[in-house]
């Protein structure tokens, strides 16, 4: 090496410096780049993408040719750093130049590339891809051979690297990239798309209109109260029995009638024919599959039963809707219907009101693994049926009964939780 001089070693030195470092932030960048997104844009053409996600297919053999080529050149630049310090300073220039060049490896070479890598892994993987492809054809004996031992230890200790990892996310897992998107999915965006993910838990049960608020007709009125009844509806969907919901014959479309009452032709006999059949459903049933049971049966509507067939309320597609995008209202600020803010920072709370929705209106932490409405809540908990002026603390809400009426609690006063710090 006599007859080349300082500057043209110090040139290929750093050169070696520069690969190392490309082998070093290429190999986080790959490894570290958004899988997700890797393959958005393999499948919009991307040329590095696709050449990134082959290369990805086998980490076992990208990994073998880069640590292989990182190894060759560290391996080249280390004797070549200690003889450039021996022509300069002699024996000490040595040990000089070998304290110089590990600092410079890990420096320039280590974590500068790796931290850059880590921040940018897409801008860096990509371009990085082009070159690793007709690398590992040339290398690809070597690598081959490599890795064949590497596989075999790792068997040694019932490892099979030929078995990727699935990179599938569960239902947990999809809601925190949700949540962690950021300014890229708007704020409503991310509720609607969480909300679909927690469909699977809630069940039409815990949505549905308690059997004691369903309105319907009575087929046994008098003619001109049904009549009245039907003009005055507030739904367009409606059940019609006998005396009573238990005896239900079908539900009436008021689109289909209120022409014919605006011309005189309606009559008992022509509502009957225009029912449709009753559509009944478990209690039990999630809110995603009721969802696509709605869709296939081309329904709007249906009837809750209990495990005896016994009804216990209905549930719209339009319940189902405000599920995913929240409730229909003209006015956001309006509270539910159920729920009356007083002045001293509590609500009067009807006690039929689900515990969901007094959760997701006020944004507490009510139990709803056990009864569906606040009325159960309080009782479970008493274990006796109140008088008008008990306090209870549930969840840390002081929980006044205000009225009691047939044995059930008909409104309560709560206030916000009291042992939560104040911000």
């Amino acid at each position: 090496m006599e007859e080349y001089s300082i500057s043209t070693l110090l040139i290929v030195l750093a050169v070696l410096l520069l690969l190392s470092a490309f082998f070093s932030g290429s190999e986080t960048a790959l490894m570290a780049v958004n899988r997700y997104r890797l393959r958005h844009l393999a499948n919009k053409g991307h040329r590095g993408a696709q050449i990134a996600q082959s290369l990805l297919e086998k980490p076992d053999r990208l990994i073998g040719l880069i640590l292989l080529g990182n190894n060759i050149v560290n391996l080249t630049a280390s004797p070549l750093a200690a003889y450039i310090g021996y022509r300069l300073y002699g024996e000490s220039g040595v040990a000089i130049a070998t304290a110089l060049f590990i600092i410079s490896i890990l420096l320039f070479a280590e974590v500068t590339p790796k931290t850059l890598a880590a921040l940018h892994a897409e801008k860096l993987a990509l371009p990085a891809a082009y070159i690793y492809k007709p690398l590992l054809y040339i290398a690809f004996p070597v690598v081959l051979l490599i890795n064949s031992v590497a596989n075999g230890l790792l068997r040694c200790f019932g490892v099979d690297a030929n078995k990727s990892s699935s990179n599938a996310l569960n239902g947990d897992e999809l809601r925190t990239v949700v949540k962690e998107a950021g300014e890229l999915i708007p704020v409503d965006h991310q509720k609607m798309l969480i909300s679909i993910l927690d469909l699977e838990s809630i069940t039409v049960e815990d949505i549905m209109i308690p059997r004691h608020e369903v309105q319907g007709i009575d087929l046994d009125d008098d003619w001109d109260e049904i009549t009245s009844q039907l003009v005055n509806a507030p739904f367009t969907r409606m059940p019609a029995f006998h005396e009573n919901l238990d005896k239900v014959v079908g539900f009436i479309h008021l689109r289909k009638i209120l022409p014919k009452i605006s011309e005189g032709e309606l009559s008992l006999e022509t509502l009957t024919q225009v029912l449709r059949e009753p559509y009944f459903i478990p209690a039990g049933t999630s809110l995603n599959r009721q969802l696509l049971n709605f869709k296939r049966e081309r329904r709007r509507v249906a009837l809750v039963v209990d495990e005896y067939g016994d009804i216990q309320g209905l549930v719209t597609l339009e319940d189902l809707l405000e599920e995913i995008v929240g409730e229909f209202t003209n006015d956001p600020s309006t509270l539910h219907v159920d729920i009356h803010p007083r002045g001293d920072g509590s609500y009067v709370i009807d006690g039929s009101t689900h515990i969901r929705d007094i959760n997701k209106t006020l944004n507490w932490k009510l139990d709803d693994n056990g009864p569906r409405t606040l009325n159960g809540l309080v009782l479970e908990r008493l274990e006796t049926i109140p008088e008008a002026g008990t306090t209870i603390l549930i969840n840390g809400h002081p929980v006044e009964i205000v009225r009691i009426l047939n044995n059930s609690i008909r409104t309560a006063r709560i206030r916000p939780n009291i042992n939560k710090p104040s911000t």
